[in-house]
């Protein structure tokens, strides 16, 4: 029996729960027409709420409309390869080749090896700008029922220049009523930067979906489908899983594959036991730590993990006047990390003066790895990092 759970990185998963609305609002958008509002979208959250996936699932629903899809990641120099893939993906072709030659001189006995020769010739006759390159390749399609549709994931500050230059083609392009559409993908805090760009005001009429948490009954509903075929578990152990996941999209395929892997490691055939379920939910946190919270956690500043530690004192909401006081800083200080967590959904408000934990189990996490992580800070504080 194959698992159905595939917990990698930028996977579809099999199941894709609590995303309807947003794959029926693309798909009106491509029916709608030029304009549709649908056509020019960003998709934020945290990591492991399934951005990727979803720039990957809106991609094949535009495949099966016969359109063109382009996937691109926000890092240097992305303007240029999509012009290179809408040109041809060929930058040169053979013009002339030798063949090798192995010859043995007889008066000396001596080898003689001709490697051959291979010639190139490049081509230079391609478009030279993203927007000429994506109308030329237009021009070659039949607009009335085709398109391109550019998708850009982990949009980032750093790539602000080439974003206007991808903003601006597809603005002239939807202006001239050609047939594209741009998905873009990021961190909230990324996503803010971008729209916050007074030169590309045009990406601030883009629909914008926050991924968050998907509800329990989805959760539950998933967990039926999946064990209730070749292989089955009761509803109280379907309940305990779903509880496990609280609703975060990447727990939800950890906690289903190590659930499904369990039972078979154990020996149990047909069923998910409440013993296979157990083991599998803490195999999921450890590889939740792994996957999720430690690269997140990289990416942050030093403060911004002290405060996540004195947040993890706490066993339930923490007040933020006290993790100030146990990062020995002002209240003020404290609310510049406190305000770039919640950008970043690690953290949410729950009252005024009150903060918990958005990420399931990063409380967990720092609980355990707090030492490594306060020892990697003062190794930055020494080298003046």
């Amino acid at each position: 029996m194959q698992n159905p759970f595939k917990p990698t990185a930028g996977r579809i998963p099999p199941v894709l729960v609590g995303r309807e609305d947003i794959i029926s609002d693309f798909d009106y958008a491509m029916m709608d027409g030029v304009g549709s509002p649908g056509r020019l979208m960003f998709i934020t959250g945290a990591r492991g709420v399934g951005k990727t996936v979803m720039l990957d699932t809106l991609g094949i629903r535009a495949r099966q409309q016969g359109w063109e899809v382009i996937d691109e990641t926000a890092d240097c120099g992305f303007i240029q390869r999509l012009v290179d893939t809408l040109a041809g993906k060929e930058d040169a072709h053979i013009s002339a080749y030798n063949m090798p030659e192995l010859g043995v001189d007889g008066g000396f006995g001596k080898v003689e090896l001709n490697l051959g020769r291979v010639e190139l010739d490049r081509r230079e006759e391609r478009p030279l700008t993203l927007r000429r390159a994506v109308g030329a390749r237009l021009d070659e399609m039949d607009e009335s029922s085709q398109g391109i549709l550019i998708t850009l994931d982990e949009v980032q500050s750093g790539s602000m220049d080439e974003i206007r230059a991808l903003s601006i083609a597809m603005q002239h392009l939807i202006r001239e009523g050609r047939n594209v559409a741009l998905i873009f993908a990021g961190l909230p805090s990324a996503v803010n930067e971008v729209l916050s760009d007074k030169a590309i005001t045009f990406l601030q009429r883009a629909e914008r979906y926050h991924l968050g948490s998907v509800p329990a009954e989805k959760v539950l509903e998933a967990f039926e489908e999946s064990f209730g075929g070749e292989k089955k578990a009761r509803m109280e152990t379907l309940i305990r899983l779903t509880k496990a996941t609280h609703g975060y999209p990447f727990m939800i395929q950890l906690v289903g594959y190590w659930a499904w892997r369990l039972s078979e490691i154990n020996g149990h055939g047909e069923w998910v036991t409440e013993e296979d379920a157990e083991q599998g939910i803490e195999r999921a946190k450890v590889k939740l730590g792994d996957m999720v919270h430690m690269p997140a956690l990289r990416k942050l500043p030093a403060q911004a993990i002290n405060y996540l530690l004195a947040m993890s004192v706490d066993d339930d909401v923490s007040n933020t006047g006290e993790v100030a006081r146990r990062m020995n800083r002002s209240p003020q200080f404290g609310n510049v990390y406190r305000t770039m967590l919640i950008e970043n959904d690690l953290i949410e408000p729950v009252a005024y003066g009150k903060v918990a934990f958005k990420m399931p189990y990063l409380r967990d996490y720092l609980r355990e790895h707090g030492a490594y992580l306060q020892m990697r800070e003062n190794i930055s504080e020494m080298a003046g990092e």
